[in-house]
């Protein structure tokens, strides 16, 4: 299977953007745990603006990250994975089967209590975390493997952000949300135009996130449309998206995300963790991503390639595919970003990112070890 160099280039970003988001939350838990903890949990309290640094980086910092996700999944659909629908169906049914089942469990435990708003927690990847482990393999890894996962991650990415618009909009301001979609429509006019400046996408950008943050619907949703009102064009070097994706990538990867996580991994570790796991939204999470994840990923593409609609790459087994399932289980900043959409109570909140650091831990342990004894070798890589 043929790897592009755009591929390389973010597969190299992400992974090592993944093993900085590692070291990051390990900092923030040792410092929200330390002598300094109260004054570590009360800086990403501080007001700026009339608003918390924590609310900026939530509502703001992340919109560039998903802008950058929206770019991502313009590439993947129109030169990658998902351009050609045969080998797209594979990671496609994977990511489908990978939110429907954890999204099950959870509400099984949870249908009818006051946490069955978190039924999406269970359902995200975090890439940056799962590529960062897949890389620890070296060489053992196949570039299909690779691919399946960026292409399975990406996926479950846009259904996050389907289930944030939807699930996660509690109230609307019509008149702000209309200005906002009148803005975004230009915008797509601009595109059609082949305008290829960016400089009216980012002021339009920025000035449709503001109507977005005031209309009740999530302002991280204006990065993902913004992505897809920029020019595409053939996907060169020269195109816009390239261009704006090409300069994201480090500043996503090594500020925004080791960031997010900082300022949202200050948990104070509770000294009753028995109780804290045994709550039903614990539950729920633990087992959607540690079970739910690798059963759901495996169960719809082992049926999908039985009924001949799709076909395993001819380097990848089913031990490989449960594998990788397990990576799709590390939810960490994805599944902490819902819950925080998810949940008002600030023990449940807690609590949850909690569990999700600790069910996003050992899936991807399982997942690595997996792996490491199942996978031959020295695979030979492609590149074009």
């Amino acid at each position: 299977m043929k790897v592009t160099k755009l591929f390389t280039g973010f597969f190299e970003s992400e992974k090592a953007g993944g093993l900085l988001l590692i070291l990051c939350t390990v900092v923030s838990l040792i410092l929200a745990n330390s002598a300094i903890g109260n004054a570590y949990h009360h800086f990403w309290l501080m007001e700026f603006s009339g608003q918390s640094i924590e609310y900026w980086i939530n509502d703001g910092l992340m919109t560039i990250f998903f802008l950058l996700i929206g770019l991502e999944l313009e590439r993947e659909i129109y030169k990658g994975e998902l351009s050609n629908i045969k080998d797209a169906l594979l990671p496609i049914f994977g990511a489908i089967g990978g939110m429907f089942i954890p999204a099950g469990i959870f509400l099984f435990f949870n249908y009818g209590t006051a946490t069955q708003s978190g039924a999406g927690i269970p359902m995200a990847t975090d890439i940056a975390f799962a590529l960062g482990i897949l890389s620890l393999l070296g060489s053992k890894v196949p570039t299909s493997l690779k691919i399946f996962l960026t292409a399975l991650a990406v996926m479950d990415d846009l259904g996050a952000i389907l289930v944030i618009a939807v699930f996660y909009t509690k109230t609307i301001l019509w008149s702000n949300l209309l200005i906002a979609m009148g803005i975004y429509v230009v915008l797509l006019v601009l595109g059609r135009l082949k305008v290829n400046n960016l400089i009216p996408y980012l002021i339009g950008g920025v000035i449709m996130w503001y109507f977005m943050l005031h209309s009740g619907v999530h302002a991280t949703i204006t990065g993902v449309l913004l992505a897809f009102a920029i020019p595409f064009g053939k996907g060169g070097k020269k195109s816009t998206s390239y261009i704006l994706q090409h300069f994201l990538h480090k500043p996503v990867a090594f500020i925004i995300l080791p960031v997010f996580a900082l300022a949202n991994t200050a948990i104070v570790l509770s000294s009753d963790i028995g109780s804290t796991l045994t709550q039903n939204y614990s539950l729920g999470i633990a087992l959607g991503l540690i079970v739910g994840k690798p059963l759901g990923i495996f169960a719809l593409t082992f049926v999908a390639v039985k009924l001949g609609i799709c076909q395993l790459p001819s380097d990848l087994n089913w031990k490989s595919i449960i594998g990788v399932g397990f990576l799709g289980g590390i939810g960490f900043t994805m599944s902490i970003f819902i819950t925080l959409l998810a949940f008002d109570h600030q023990a449940i909140i807690n609590n949850a990112k909690f569990v999700i650091l600790i069910s996003s831990l050992i899936a991807g342990i399982i997942g690595f070890l997996t792996l490491k004894f199942i996978l031959p070798e020295n695979q030979e890589q492609d590149s074009a």
